[in-house]
């Protein structure tokens, strides 16, 4: 007979039972509306940049990569925040924030009139946000740990798809109506997918106490109890900082082979479209991969080729090129996130899952920070170009730590 709790998935506050698939189904949904907002408008931010009046070359290059930056910075300062007051208040409640949060900030960037005000919003942006690692604590805390590949996988899917709608229909959107209105537009997507939540997703959810009675032989638990996920967390903020390397400047790369501004947002959104489909395939290959066989050994091929197609990015001078390599280059770093975080997963006990996916949004967000600063200093000096050769470097090098966490964890569970 067929343990209940595995399946429905067992609900770690109360003990009750939630049904881990109905959860999953209403929470993809979410979260493809919640990232097609966040895309509709943030990839074009570079040209609305420029539409502010930042026209020098110099200048543009710095503001892009403070747009790149700022979310990232407070995203990582807030993350263990959120995540810990998710084991306390409830996964579902911090979804719901973030979801909110995001609706009002993206808003309010349609109504800017001055590149530091952007700048401001951005870096409050990601005090309030964080959608995904709140949708990823809240699935990892329900499903069977048999079925969390696939259920993070499918997941890391949603994400890619609500990029792709983002960006392709945001593209053509921001080219007609204008970024100002495909902020508003964004806004608007991020309420449906909050209200998504509150009237779909469940979670019978009770605050634990402050003072739990303790078992004889029984040891308090504190953060170090876990600090045998901490190789996982550099590693996560090492992927992060390889896969951010050139997303800030990618617009600028488009708008330098086209040599105009002008349909820079439509061929931005057309492109980075084809990149998320290939993201979406990655979510659900790599996914049930990581059921079967070592997350480790599928990451290590996934990161050569990764840089392989960096290569084509850097000789690119058509979009058909350009098009292709991006997709390859984002089904193969794209099938790196879900790896890690199931990863994580099986590496935490699911009544710290919140606490410690707050922490992997740190690491991976200390990544996504220090990547637009980075490659910023290299476009500088180097070249727009220069930035595909440098991240492919990086990718390459993801293969002697991959094995350093693989035998760090394997000495820890000695």
């Amino acid at each position: 007979m067929q343990n209940p709790g595995i399946a429905k998935g067992l609900n770690i506050g109360t003990g009750k039972l939630v049904n881990w698939k109905t959860n999953l189904i209403v929470i993809w949904i979410s979260q493809l509306l919640s990232i097609a907002g966040f895309f509709f408008a943030l990839p074009f931010g570079p040209y609305f940049i420029q539409e502010l009046g930042v026209h020098d070359p110099d200048k543009l290059k710095f503001w892009v990569a403070l747009f790149g930056a700022g979310p990232p910075l407070s995203l990582s300062i807030f993350s263990p925040i959120w995540g810990s007051l998710a084991d306390r208040y409830g996964r579902r409640l911090m979804l719901l924030r973030a979801n909110l949060g995001g609706a009002i900030i993206l808003s309010l960037m349609g109504t800017v009139q001055s590149v530091e005000a952007l700048i401001a919003l951005r870096l409050v942006q990601g005090v309030f946000t964080g959608t995904v690692v709140a949708a990823q604590a809240m699935v990892a805390a329900y499903t069977p740990e048999r079925r969390s590949g696939v259920a993070l996988g499918s997941l890391s899917a949603a994400v890619y798809m609500g990029s792709m709608a983002g960006t392709f229909v945001g593209g053509m959107f921001a080219e007609y109506f204008g970024y100002r209105y495909a902020f508003f537009a964004s806004g608007f997507l991020l309420i449906v997918a909050g209200l998504l939540v509150f009237f779909g997703a469940k979670e019978e959810f009770t605050r634990p106490k402050s003072v739990q009675p303790k078992t004889e032989g029984q040891q308090p638990r504190t953060f170090s109890d876990f600090r045998h996920v901490w190789p996982i967390l550099v590693l996560l903020a090492a992927m992060g900082f390889g896969r951010q390397f050139d997303t800030s400047f990618f617009p600028l790369l488009i708008q330098h082979i086209l040599g105009t501004i002008q349909g820079a947002a439509f061929w931005t959104g057309a492109i980075s479209a084809v990149a998320a489909a290939a993201g979406f395939l990655a979510g659900i290959v790599f996914g049930r991969l990581a059921d079967h066989f070592s997350p480790p050994k599928i990451a290590k091929f996934a990161a050569i080729f990764a840089g392989l197609f960096l290569i084509f990015h850097w000789r690119a001078q058509d979009f058909v090129i350009l098009s292709i390599a991006r997709f390859g280059l984002t089904f193969c770093a794209g099938g790196l996130d879900p790896l890690f975080q199931i990863w994580l997963a099986k590496e935490t006990p699911p009544e710290k899952r919140g606490t410690i996916f707050g922490w992997s949004a740190t690491a991976r967000s200390m990544g996504w920070f220090l990547a637009p600063i980075m490659s910023g200093m290299v476009a500088s000096g180097l070249g727009i170009r220069s930035i595909y050769i440098v991240e492919a470097l990086l990718f390459v090098g993801f293969l002697p730590l991959i094995s350093w966490v693989t035998k760090t964890l394997s000495a820890d569970n000695r």
